[in-house]
């Protein structure tokens, strides 16, 4: 009866001491909040494609350095490592954030909108944090100051994964998570679990989503090349036309979805996001190029979709006298939260956001390639919201006049922290 009263105590100690553990947190991650909003403003004003992320990565690295963490630098070509060694032996825990912006000229009045301009695929074009990158950066730097100063609570190593060319490393390059798994990341010392978050401007501020297994799709990414027979804009009968063709592929495309996908089991989604052919109004080019993506979320539907797709193209190019062939390239797999670590995580949601803030989402045809992460260790992936409430027309992701309501952030940096500390202290 003694022993069972002293382990009762000892227990009942252990929760009061966990419970102001996480209160000397908050009041940390509290008084971090507006050095974290200008941390965003900086790589929103300042962003940079896709392995080109050299400015940001020398940023997040000085921080991590000024913090006294083991920091590496250099994976995946820009991506960068900080780790944190708790005072007490236990597991490792991963957190990461993306850092890459896109091609997108912003269009918006915020007084940190980026002027920035690159070239991408030979094009110039203005660069935009354009899907909240810019706020898992700060939100990231962040989490790792506060856990800084509280090495003595943390039983275990945090892992800061701050990973580049998430949209896609440019053509005929790696990088991405895949790169980073490839060179070790996940490696010295051996990571057990990985969480990730993700802004998101339709949500409003205060509201954390997600759900068990796959949450957002496999992406892939497709070029059809057609090549027809050039003539005279004139006199069409004596030419084969790449353009007519792909207009037809394309249409042919979209009934692959309409007409052979069980969209009751799971949703699916081909686009065709870019038209190249041509030079002049009265000239039948020789040949065009489609470039697009495919969305499942099942494994038998994507198989089928790329079958059908794969034929079809070549199939409607002979139809009408010409040929075409298509390339694929997988983007990311299925985004699959482990479903034993949802079920913990979404616990410790709701004690950080409160229980009517944290709702299951249905899955999204949206990739990341955190799925590659997942793949190899359990891992939970989750949205955090980010728009104003009340605004009724938020801008989607990946558009010129994107927003982010900076209020969103103090949550994500509680998020992180409280789910990093309850999977190495439980």
């Amino acid at each position: 009866m003694k022993n069972y009263v002293l382990l009762l105590l000892i227990t009942l100690t252990v929760y009061a001491t966990n419970a102001q553990m996480n209160a000397d947190i908050l009041k940390d991650i509290e008084k971090i909040e507006a050095q974290v909003i200008d941390w965003r403003h900086y790589f929103h004003e300042n962003p940079e494609l896709s392995n080109r992320e050299f400015k940001t990565a020398e940023k997040i690295a000085a921080h991590l350095k000024s913090l006294g963490m083991e920091v590496q630098t250099g994976i995946a070509i820009t991506g960068v490592v900080g780790l944190l060694k708790g005072d007490n032996p236990g597991k490792v825990v991963a957190l990461r954030a993306d850092i890459d912006g896109l091609p997108v000229t912003e269009r918006n009045d915020l007084p940190f909108k980026s002027k920035i301009t690159d070239t991408f695929l030979g094009t110039e074009s203005g660069v935009m944090h354009a899907c909240g990158h810019d706020t898992h950066i700060a939100i990231l730097m962040g989490v790792a100051e506060v856990m800084s100063k509280h090495k003595d609570k943390i039983n275990g190593t945090i892992k800061f994964i701050f990973q580049p060319a998430e949209e896609g490393p440019p053509p005929g390059e790696e990088g991405g998570a895949k790169l980073m798994i490839k060179e070790g990341v996940l490696e010295n010392p051996t990571v057990d679990a990985i969480y990730g978050l993700h802004i998101n401007s339709g949500t409003p501020v205060g509201t954390i989503t997600l759900k068990p297994e796959g949450i957002m799709a496999a992406v892939e990414r497709f070029v059809v090349t057609v090549n027809g027979k050039g003539s005279h804009g004139s006199a069409p009968w004596s030419g084969v036309d790449p353009i007519l063709i792909s207009a037809k592929i394309i249409d042919g495309f979209q009934t692959i979805i309409s007409r052979e996908s069980n969209l009751v089991d799971a949703p699916a989604v081909i686009t065709v996001g870019k038209i190249t052919s041509g030079t002049r109004f009265n000239v039948i080019p020789e040949t065009a190029e489609l470039i697009g993506t495919v969305r499942t979320l099942d494994p038998d539907m994507r198989d089928h979709i790329i079958k059908r797709m794969t034929e079809m193209a070549a199939d409607i190019a002979k139809a009408y006298g010409g040929t075409a062939t298509i390339e694929w390239q997988n983007n990311t797999i299925v985004t699959y939260n482990d479903p034993a670590l949802t079920k913990k995580a979404i616990k410790t949601l709701k004690n950080v956001a409160g229980n009517d803030q944290v709702k299951n989402m249905k899955a999204v045809t949206g990739g990341e390639d955190f799925s590659y992460f997942q793949e190899k260790i359990p891992g939970v992936y989750f949205f955090l919201g980010g728009m104003t409430p009340g605004n009724i027309e938020p801008f989607p992701h990946h558009t010129p006049d994107f927003k982010i309501d900076d209020a969103g952030m103090l949550l994500g940096i509680k998020s992180l922290s409280q789910l990093a500390l309850d999977f190495l202290n439980e």
